[in-house]
């Protein structure tokens, strides 16, 4: 009887610790998956996902941040270089006739004089000396000046009458005598023998010998012709930079070198080459401004020519010279003539302070006419020298 006692006890004692167990067991369960939840919960519903493209040092951030972000631009591309807008030149023919007026203002001074002088009652001595005077002043030279008063001392005996007119048409007439040329001045811009013409353009620094080859390229695509342009002023560096602005205004081609210092020969070489390959009508060779005094740079400048007519022949050798200088620019002149043979002069400023007579010394000096004279800072201010508008605007007519 005990031993079932007993064995009722252990029994139920295994059935209480049994059945406590099953009951703790899930209470245990559930509160660990709880436990879990809780944790995911304070985390939030998703992590943040970072943008690839976002900057490390923004931080995070929730998913709908993340996505609504507007996303990092790419820096700008410079904008491509404008193309520089061809420009169409006016021709050439009639430029100084449309220039007149404004030489006439800076000329008319010394006819204005000549004039009165010559309208005097009396003509003695002395009113020849002044006119003579006026002459030399006006850069005409002792040695023409002396001739004109010679001339028009003659013709006022013969003729007698001195009207304003007739000294007016008497003076006109001495001074286109004085101006005027047997030798050519028109320009030999063609080509031939399937070749280009050339032109070599020399002078001193300061003349407007760079700014001359520009706008004489400019006239000549404005007569319907095709230029190339030779940097060869390899000495100056903004030379080439110049020159490369004319010839983009009217599309002539430019040749250069991209070496500072190189070899002015060198560059006039490929400048002509480069023409006969393109078939231009025309090669235009800025040579480095050459100080008359220095024998070494004014030997360079005859092996430039040299070294073009191993390809062609020069056409032309155009002198330029300031026409304010004077005496100072005869001067020029005349070494520039002993080193190539110049075929024509380029007179610049002729629209400043300039006195008219330069043209008739400058061409009794070299015996070589004065082809182009610049009236002005503008592009299309170099115009064809015409002696009698020249005279005309001299003498305010």
């Amino acid at each position: 009887m005990i031993a079932y006692i007993i064995l009722i006890v252990v029994v139920a004692v295994l059935l209480i610790g049994v059945g406590g167990t099953m009951f703790l067991r899930p209470r245990g369960m559930h509160g660990v998956r709880r436990s879990r939840n809780r944790a995911l919960d304070l985390t939030g519903s998703m992590p943040a996902v970072k943008d690839a493209d976002t900057d490390s040092g923004t931080g995070g951030g929730t998913a709908t941040a993340t996505a609504t972000a507007p996303p990092a631009q790419r820096p700008a591309e410079p904008p491509a270089p404008a193309r520089p807008t061809l420009e169409k030149p006016p021709p050439s023919a009639g430029r100084m006739v449309r220039l007149r007026s404004r030489l006439a203002r800076s000329q008319g001074g010394f006819g204005a004089a000549l004039l009165g002088l010559l309208s005097r009652d009396r003509l003695d001595d002395e009113t020849w000396d002044e006119i003579e005077e006026v002459l030399i002043t006006a850069d005409v030279g002792v040695t023409p000046a002396r001739q004109i008063v010679s001339d028009l001392r003659t013709k006022v005996k013969v003729e007698g009458t001195r009207t304003p007119d007739d000294v007016r048409e008497m003076l006109r007439e001495e001074l286109l005598e004085q101006v005027e040329t047997a030798a050519s001045r028109a320009l030999r811009t063609q080509r031939h023998e399937g070749r280009p013409a050339v032109i070599l353009m020399v002078g001193v620094n300061g003349t407007g010998k760079t700014t001359t080859c520009g706008k004489l390229a400019r006239a000549l695509v404005g007569d319907g012709e095709t230029v190339v342009l030779g940097a060869a002023d390899t000495f100056r560096a903004a030379a080439a930079d110049q020159l490369q602005t004319w010839g983009e205004r009217v599309g002539a081609e430019v040749v250069r070198s991209d070496k500072d210092q190189a070899d002015p020969a060198s560059v006039a070489f490929d400048a002509v080459s480069t023409g006969i390959e393109q078939e231009a009508d025309v090669v235009i060779i800025d040579t480095a401004g050459r100080l008359h005094t220095k024998n070494d740079l004014m030997d360079e400048l005859g092996k430039v020519k040299r070294v073009v007519e191993k390809r062609t022949s020069v056409d032309e050798v155009l002198l330029v010279l300031d026409a304010t200088t004077g005496q100072n620019g005869l001067r020029q002149a005349r070494v520039f003539a002993e080193v190539v043979d110049v075929t024509g002069i380029v007179l610049t400023k002729l629209d400043g302070t300039a006195k008219g007579g330069i043209v008739i010394a400058v061409q009794r000096e070299l015996g070589v006419p004065v082809k182009l004279v610049g009236l002005g800072e503008g592009p299309d201010d170099l115009a064809p020298f015409d002696p009698v508008t020249f005279v005309d605007a001299i003498l305010g007519g």
